[in-house]
């Protein structure tokens, strides 16, 4: 009876301290629950995503947000400061570049219509520097070009030369009109020749060299820009002066000159310069620059007439074709229209700001702050 006793007793403790142990067991597991409830995904949240948006930012990009266009497409350079005049926030500098390159190259062996042997080339630069601060602004450009062709047999020749360097302050009175003060440096690097009389001329034959002539226009007037194909400005008080720094070539009657030994010719007069750009095509345009000026003082019926008109194909990014036209008149100089005609097929560069979107590159004028 005792051991049954004992046996009952052992049986009753073992399964009171089981129901305690289980207790424990359960609390321990209801404070597990509690912490994995409060650090788990809640994947119910998941039918019904909330997407934030973002702009991606590509490697060495510069965002500009909030702001106009600077140009339209590409494939143009600008031709007036009409966009950047257009924003309204503070923008401090503006610049574009165009580099063009050009060659051509012919060789003859037993040619039975014969042919000398020859090379050409032709480098052109057009770089525009602008500054823009609420209403006032500065548009300066630079535009340089040189060329040469060497013949078998005969001496190099230059086939382009000139420099023309602009600076145009404005200050805007609305509806796309300013009050415009500027000047005009025009000139050429090298002497010329006149190889129809000299073939094979020496230094003494020049008939112009580096500021002989050289040309200022200097004046005070209004600038009409509505767009950015379009432009002109009229100054009715503007100075045109005439520099002939060579000795030999001061020579009355040469570029205007009155009398020998002159270096400076100074007139007084108003002058209108146009351009315009007409997009023919995709990747065909004409530029076309006018530029008049009358003398006050002296027969201002004639009116010196300086004309260009360039016409680009764009094969590519790098490859264009450009016909060149140049027309001049000044009754002082020669009595005769003077004319001039080019055309290349090359390689072209722009560069400015440079934008990656979508892996492809677009060339815009760069904008800083």
């Amino acid at each position: 009876m005792r051991k049954l006793y004992t046996v009952i007793m052992s049986l009753g403790s073992l399964a009171a301290y089981s129901q305690k142990d289980k207790n424990i067991l359960i609390e321990i597991d209801s404070i597990s629950q509690s912490r994995w409830k409060a650090t788990a995904l809640n994947l119910d949240s998941l039918a019904n995503p909330k997407l934030e948006k973002f702009t991606p930012v590509f490697r060495d990009t510069i965002v500009i947000r909030d702001r106009v266009t600077i140009t339209g497409s590409e494939n143009d350079i600008p031709v007036t400061p009409y966009n950047i005049l257009q924003l309204k926030d503070p923008i401090k500098w503006f610049y574009y570049g165009q580099n063009n390159l050009i060659f051509n190259q012919s060789s003859f062996s037993n040619w039975n219509s014969g042919g000398n042997n020859n090379i050409g080339i032709i480098g052109k630069i057009n770089y525009t520097l602008s500054y823009k601060n609420r209403k006032h602004f500065l548009d300066n450009n630079i535009q340089l070009g040189y060329g040469f062709v060497s013949s078998q047999g005969e001496s190099s020749r230059k086939t382009e030369d000139y420099i023309n360097i602009m600076t145009n302050y404005g200050y805007d009175i609305g509806k796309n009109f300013y009050l415009s003060t500027g000047f005009q440096f025009l000139s050429q690097f090298s002497s010329g020749y006149n190889y129809a009389v000299t073939p094979n001329p020496s230094f003494g034959d020049r008939i112009s060299r580096f500021m002989s002539p050289g040309y200022i226009y200097t004046g005070v007037g209004i600038l009409y820009n509505p767009n950015e194909n379009f432009q002109m400005i009229v100054r009715p008080v503007n100075g045109k002066f005439t520099f002939v720094t060579d000795p030999l070539l001061q020579q009355a009657g040469r570029y205007g000159l009155e009398k020998d030994g002159q270096s400076v010719r100074a007139e007084i007069g108003a002058l209108v310069n146009i351009v315009y750009r007409l997009k023919i095509y995709k990747d065909i345009n004409l530029v076309n620059q006018l530029n008049l000026f009358s003398n006050y003082a002296f027969h201002p019926e004639r009116v010196d007439i300086a004309y260009n008109g360039s016409l680009n194909f764009k094969f590519n990014k790098f490859i264009n074709t450009t016909i060149a036209l140049d027309l001049l008149y000044d009754h002082d100089q020669i009595k005769k229209l003077q004319l001039k005609q080019t055309l290349g097929v090359g390689f072209s560069y722009n560069f400015g700001f440079e934008v990656k979107e979508k892996n492809k590159k677009m060339i815009k004028p760069f904008v800083a702050n």
